[in-house]
């Protein structure tokens, strides 16, 4: 207890010690990864570099930051950099958000979305990867899916690498990127819609391609409540964290109004970042909706102002109209975040005036949320590589390269 003493008291003198305009908080350098190196790795991993070129060596930064919490308050939060070395050109910022991951500790691996942000990197792409509230070394409790915070998390972030970017000397393009999968899909709305309704003055946002995220919480994604689910754990997380934010019932009654027995006990017991997903969701019924008491699923389904579904509507990112590109990428099998989140988004943004927001369709009936990653991360990769060779509204790509996309694809459903 008195080393957490001694750490908050430490952290709140750095906080203060910076200037209302500071954002950046401390950044060390955690590892470093040559070209060789990189290309070794590729190799071990079967990634064709005609897919993902490497063309520098990057060195990765773990740095915290200030941002703001769902009161306003401004919080530590951390994240990682990942900085191209030498790029033969000023490099463009890439905010990519990571998706869904319950323990707050980050792991230094680089599996998965890190490694995405290496591909990205070693093209020489600088590449933010928020870890948001709560998460990483960040304070507080996580706000999971509350678009606010997942903006500011991204948008600070982004403010604080400027001030990095300064120290290491780094050359940037002022072309600004956007991304982030599952989670993350969602938070590269919210990070897109902030800084067109609240930054245009100051930062112009070059395109934006969300991958498969539940833009339409309050619609399609929440219909997966009443049927066989495989990540029932999602709502109550949610739920955490917009009772967190929105004060919708009181904590010492929250767990009994809100769920069932044993379901009030149980989530009460593995929300406390020691557990795994899949321990979490052992413990917790196949169709959510059985977690909830019954009087919450009546004021769902009967209360068209009940304050829950209120909170979801406001947290929606299919309702608002992007004004600048954007690519939303979906996979038809994604058996977690339902396709049709981003038919809706696309079907509304178009509807209200949006000129270039495309559809891009990543995988048919056999990709699932997890296969549907790996292709919607390169078609991300293809659209956004063609803002840096001059076209002005995005391309799918080059041809010769979709087509090896193509061949990988048929192998895999085979």
């Amino acid at each position: 207890m008195q080393n957490k003493t001694i750490l908050s008291f430490f952290i709140l003198i750095l906080l203060l010690s910076f200037s209302a305009s500071a954002q950046l908080i401390s950044y060390t350098k955690v590892d470093s990864f040559s070209v060789d190196k990189l290309k070794s790795r590729w190799k071990g991993m079967g990634i064709p570099r005609v897919i993902a070129p490497i063309k520098n060596g990057v060195d990765v930064y773990d740095i915290t930051y200030c941002t703001t919490y769902g009161d306003s308050s401004c919080v530590l939060a951390s994240g990682l950099y990942f900085v191209p070395i030498n790029p033969k050109k000023p490099a463009p910022l890439l905010i990519y958000n990571h998706g869904t991951t319950i323990r707050p500790q980050r792991k230094l691996g680089y599996n998965g979305e890190d490694q995405i942000c290496l591909m990205f990197s070693t093209d020489g792409y600088a590449v933010c990867e928020p870890d948001y509230v709560g998460l990483g070394f960040g304070e507080r409790r996580h706000l999971y899916i509350h678009a606010d915070s997942e903006a500011n998390a991204g948008i600070d972030m982004m403010k604080a690498v400027v001030e990095l970017d300064s120290l290491l000397k780094l050359q940037r393009d002022p072309m600004i990127f956007i991304s982030g999968y599952s989670q993350g899909g969602h938070a590269a709305m919210a990070v897109h819609r902030k800084l067109q309704e609240e930054y245009s003055d100051k930062y112009t946002v070059t395109a934006s391609s969300p991958m498969s995220g539940p833009y339409d919480l309050d619609g399609v994604q929440a219909e997966v409540m009443f049927h066989p689910y495989t990540q029932p754990h999602y709502l109550p997380y949610l739920l955490l964290g917009y009772n967190e934010v929105y004060h919708i019932f009181h904590r010492d009654d929250f767990y009994d109004i809100v769920f069932k027995p044993p379901y009030n006990e149980i989530v009460m017991g593995v929300f406390n970042g020691k557990h795994s997903v899949g321990n979490i969701n052992d413990t917790l019924p196949l169709i959510p909706k059985d977690m909830l008491s019954d009087s919450m699923i009546d004021l769902f389904m009967n209360d068209p102002n009940f304050v829950f579904k209120k909170m979801l509507a406001e947290n929606s990112m299919d309702n608002w109209v992007p004004k600048r590109p954007m690519q939303i990428c979906y996979c038809v099998g994604d058996e977690e975040v339902v396709y049709k989140n981003a038919l809706v988004a696309h079907a509304y943004m178009v509807e209200n005036g949006a000129e270039n927001v495309k559809l891009r369709k990543a995988g048919g009936k056999k990709f699932t949320h997890r296969s549907c990653a790996d292709w919607a991360v390169v078609y991300t990769k293809f659209y956004f590589d063609s803002f840096r060779k001059g076209s002005k509204k995005g391309r799918k790509g080059p041809v010769f390269k979709r087509w090896i996309v193509g061949i990988g694809k048929g192998v895999m459903k085979r």
